[in-house]
């Protein structure tokens, strides 16, 4: 049963470089496995299962900056030759274009491969795969890593190096001129600054952005360098935040670019330094995709503001709020679409967007280019982006805060702290229906006026709280609420809520 270790969501995760603490787990030996069980899952298919015999299976794998990448690419290819698949070594590549590599003609991947561990420390390293219908789902991943017994040697196969990116971001630029009335340099006139953060993003700048006119001095990090030397590369993450709004505020940048490591989510910096990301970025993206679908619904993960709600209704549209995880967010669009209602957007507020017109895939640097489709027309017009999501009421105090669940069956412990909450009558704290992970209030006088989500967190055994309020000063007491409800259950580790509250 080890090997489901490696199994984080629909992903596959492990440790790639030994640590002090961390013995490695994502070996040589773990990735033939894991080449068998991609073929077998392949191989439920009558057609690849011919493919496979008649040598013509095609994978195609790339890799993020990660310093272990090539030796886990070279385990991969190595086996994936020995079972005669023709591989496609795609070199340094991004999440997004892995999946394109089984769309492009000129590759028709049946499956593609990405070796990354998106924003985590440098010491991980993961896989995510895709076949030519989308994303593998966590089930998949199960499958693959159960089926991992041996494979005859089948003769005839072979590894080939080709540029992914180089015709990735010949489709982007070609989108965004199309948008633009095909001219051929609509950004023209724009300073942009992208943040690559030393991951495999670094190509945006000069592919996609100075192929289309724009000026991209001041951009850093451009260079892949798995060591991560300047700062994680991780939208959510504060210190590569700062990083980009001080570039763009001393370039005097219309707008600043930064990806995570392997290019599957963005944030964007507007001219006056306000983060373009969570709430904001969803406000954004939902007032360009309602101006092209009017009346479409948005599925966002729950954690978003009453705000954002409101903001997506005055525009016409609807907004689902569902659970976390960006392959729930999706899947939800997905099957919200085959119920015959139209959704053509999937966002999460950790920056994973995903368009219906673009296969409902994971897509950072998609989802920077549907913005830059709409600069030139702002620029046109005498607005910007801050005008945009200046519509976006802000709340004045947000709080985050996570508690260890320290017990055997961690679960069921978070899930009975949750049921006992919304059983709960306390004055100034609504309970919100419309919610489907973990449980919602809205709150008013005594608590001001605003919200909290107590939910479960994806992958780790951790109670999240987010509270907002738009009145300033009652967070506190809100917390005290519930530190005080809370210490009925001594699993739930309350250090970092004593250190906030002050006790």
């Amino acid at each position: 049963m080890a090997h489901h270790v490696l199994q984080n969501g629909s992903d596959i995760r492990g440790i790639a470089i030994a640590t002090d603490e961390l013995a490695v787990n994502l070996t040589p030996e773990a990735v033939t496995k894991i080449v068998r069980g991609l073929v077998h899952w392949l191989c439920q298919d009558e057609a690849l299962v011919q493919l496979h015999q008649s040598g013509k299976l095609t994978i195609g794998i790339g890799r993020d900056s990660r310093l272990s990448g090539p030796s886990l690419v070279a385990a991969f290819t190595e086996e994936a030759v020995r079972l005669g698949v023709q591989v496609i070594d795609f070199g340094l590549a991004t999440t997004p274009a892995l999946f394109m590599s089984t769309q492009y003609a000129e590759f028709a991947c049946h499956a593609g491969v990405m070796v990354t561990a998106s924003h985590l420390p440098y010491y991980f390293n993961g896989i995510k795969i895709f076949s030519q219908k989308g994303g593998a789902e966590h089930e998949d991943i199960a499958f693959i890593l159960e089926h991992d017994q041996e494979i005859a040697t089948q003769s005839g196969g072979s590894v080939r190096t080709a540029d992914l990116l180089t015709p990735y971001a010949a489709d982007l630029v070609g989108k965004i001129r199309q948008a633009n009335q095909g001219a051929e340099a609509p950004l023209k006139g724009l300073h942009i600054i992208v943040d690559a953060g030393n991951g495999a993003g670094g190509f945006f700048a000069d592919k996609v952005l100075q192929a289309l006119g724009a000026d991209t001095r001041g951009s850093q990090f451009l260079d892949p360098d798995g060591t991560f030397p300047n700062h994680i590369p991780n939208p959510d993450n504060k210190e590569a935040m700062a990083s980009i709004q001080k570039a763009v505020l001393e370039n005097a940048a219309d707008l600043g670019i930064i990806f995570d490591t392997d290019v599957d989510r963005a944030a964007l910096v507007t001219k006056s330094g306000e983060i373009l990301n969570r709430n904001n970025l969803i406000a954004v993206l939902s007032q360009i995709i309602l101006q092209e679908h009017s009346g479409t619904s948005i599925v966002t993960n729950s954690p978003t503001s009453e705000h954002l709600k409101r903001f997506i209704e005055e525009l016409g549209g609807k907004q689902i709020r569902y659970i976390s995880g960006y392959r729930n967010v999706i899947n939800k669009a997905i099957e919200t679409n085959a119920a015959g209602i139209d959704c053509q957007l999937a966002i999460e507020t950790s920056g994973h967007a995903a368009f219906k017109e673009n296969y409902f895939l994971d897509d950072g640097t998609y989802a920077a280019a549907k913005i830059l489709m709409l600069l030139p027309r702002l620029q046109a017009e005498g607005t910007s982006l801050d005008d945009l999501i200046a519509q976006l009421k802000q709340p004045v105090e947000t709080q985050e805060v996570r508690f260890k669940l320290e017990a055997e069956d961690y679960r069921a412990l978070g899930e009975q702290v949750i049921a006992d909450l919304q059983a709960q009558s306390i004055d100034g704290f609504q309970f919100n229906p419309e919610n489907e992970e973990g449980v919602r209030f809205d709150v008013t006088d005594p608590y001001g006026d605003g919200w909290f989500l107590l939910r479960m967190s994806l992958h780790e055994p951790l109670l999240v709280l987010q509270v907002e309020n738009d009145q300033s000063g009652y967070i506190l007491p809100i917390l005290k609420r519930l530190s005080a409800f809370l210490a009925a259950y001594p699993q739930v580790n309350q250090a970092k809520m004593k250190e906030i509250i002050g006790e």
